[in-house]
């Protein structure tokens, strides 16, 4: 049995090894660069991944009848209908399943070794393009097939979707490489939620009620026509002075809970006198668990979609419609089924209608982030067994605690089980109460910003530590 783990990891090295030398490669800078330098590179970046965003796909006559990641299009940084159709989908979806392999074993590397974190990546990068490949044909055939002016056209869909997607990997890893800041997904995704932020604050374009689509606007125009009470609470899931004030304490709720944190102090064994604490944060597993949450719902009203619109159009079918059912005029979002209360109403007038569903979905939400959360720390190397590991080969110890990994795993099994359940509930039912309350940029959404946004203040402060004090940057950097 040994002898066939080790003959499987041996092939995985070289066929990995074989295949990488023919996949582009974005270089690391040949000398460190300086925090401008970054930003520069960093707006690049985002400025092509914005031009992408505006451009549409060619061949296509028509927009699809419904969309089919209307769900996910925030966590995507996705539009639909250009070149971002399936943003940064598949690169996420890859990620997420090398960390699960790896988290759990089923890929056994020394990352202490540069090779084998090379080795890595390059696997990562490997199965990044076969679900990019997947994702686009799959998807470009099933939803744009019918609607292109030629049946040729298809494949140039296709091609556009996976060519499009390959540069959205690059210009991650361009980021990622040290040209940038953190990460080129997060960068993307940042800038979508702060985008439809901005639009839902500010957009001067006609609104169905008459006024203008941004609150702002429409405040300044209901209280020059003496109305500014019609600013309150608009209809249509439209921005509103209640849905703003809502997102104001959401985001302040978000930076509060992003600072809770326990303190286990911590000494270095090489460095006499060092000292400083192991934070085992209240969000421990950090916005993983609303993204997977989020994207198995997302890919089952996706599938439900597809069911729905080949197999029940009608909603004739008693048996489809526990599953979903679905307006044929206007098929954007379930309205009943399993499916309707796995959504969020997103707005104050649909939750009076159907207050079961919004009670529902956010009971549904937060329990599925809970779970995903127990489940990741166990598969993302976050177990009390895995941290203690990690903090013995940092050459560090707790003081009163032997330098052994059953004692300080003991330690920590002690905080971390009860934050993982603790942290899941409370982001669970923060994201699923946004969600329903519509605040702009969506409750999952607002939380994937604000953990960006404390990830790249975080990400500052370290970069201005190595230039103004490179030795203690070094310091901790060995840590």
């Amino acid at each position: 049995m040994k002898k066939s783990v080790e003959k499987s990891e041996s092939i995985f090295r070289r066929v990995v090894k074989s295949v990488s030398t023919y996949i582009p490669q974005i270089e690391k800078p040949v000398k460190k660069l300086t925090l401008t330098e970054k930003f520069v590179w960093c707006g690049i970046a985002l400025f092509i991944y914005l031009i992408m965003g505006q451009i549409p796909l060619y061949g296509v006559t028509d927009d699809p009848a419904f969309d089919f990641l209307a769900f996910a299009r925030i966590i995507f940084a996705a539009q639909q209908g250009t070149l971002l159709e399936l943003g940064i989908g598949p690169i996420v979806t890859a990620g997420l399943l090398m960390q699960l392999l790896k988290g759990s074993e089923l890929i056994k590397l020394n990352f202490k070794n540069p090779d084998d974190r090379a080795l890595f990546t390059s696997a990562t990068k490997i199965v990044t393009i076969i679900v990019i490949t997947a994702e686009g044909a799959l998807y470009g055939a099933s939803v744009y097939g019918g609607l292109v002016a030629q049946p040729e056209f298809v494949a140039i869909v296709i091609a556009q979707l996976i060519g499009a997607s390959l540069i959205v990997m690059l210009l991650d890893e361009l980021v990622q490489k040290g040209w940038g800041l953190g990460s080129g997904l997060s960068l993307f995704i940042m800038a979508g939620v702060a985008q439809g932020i901005w639009w839902a604050v500010f957009s001067p374009i006609p609104a169905p009620d008459g006024g203008s689509v941004g609150v702002i606007p429409f405040i300044i125009e209901s209280a020059m026509d003496g109305n500014l009470q019609e600013a309150l609470f608009r209809t249509g899931q439209l921005p509103s002075i209640f849905s703003l004030i809502i997102t104001v304490l959401v985001i302040a709720s978000l930076v509060y809970i992003q600072g809770i944190h326990i303190d286990i102090p911590i000494v270095s064994t090489k460095y006499r006198g060092f000292k400083a604490v192991y934070p085992i944060k209240l969000l421990y597993t950090s916005v993983i668990p609303v993204i997977l949450a989020s994207a198995l719902t997302a890919n089952a009203i996706f599938m439900g979609q597809m069911l729905w619109a080949n197999y029940n159009p009608q909603n004739s079918d008693p048996l489809f419609n526990w599953i979903a059912q679905y307006n044929p005029e206007d098929p954007q979002s379930p309205t009943g089924g399993i499916l309707y209360y796995m959504t969020p109403p997103r707005s104050l007038e649909a939750t009076a209608q159907d207050p079961l569903r919004a009670i529902v979905y956010i009971v549904f939400l937060t329990s599925i982030v809970t779970v995903f959360g127990k489940l990741w720390v166990e598969l993302g190397g976050l177990s009390p067994k895995s941290a203690a590991k990690n903090l013995l080969d940092a050459d560090v110890q707790v003081p009163g605690f032997r330098r052994a990994e059953g004692s300080v795993e003991t330690l920590l099994n002690r905080y971390i089980p009860q934050v993982t359940i603790i942290g899941g509930v409370t982001i669970g039912l923060l994201a699923s109460t946004s969600d329903v309350l519509n605040v702009f940029g969506t409750g999952i959404g607002v939380l994937l910003m604000v953990d960006i946004v404390v990830n790249y203040h975080n990400l500052l402060v370290r970069e201005h530590v190595e230039i103004h004090m490179p030795k203690l940057a070094a310091l901790i950097g060995k840590k």
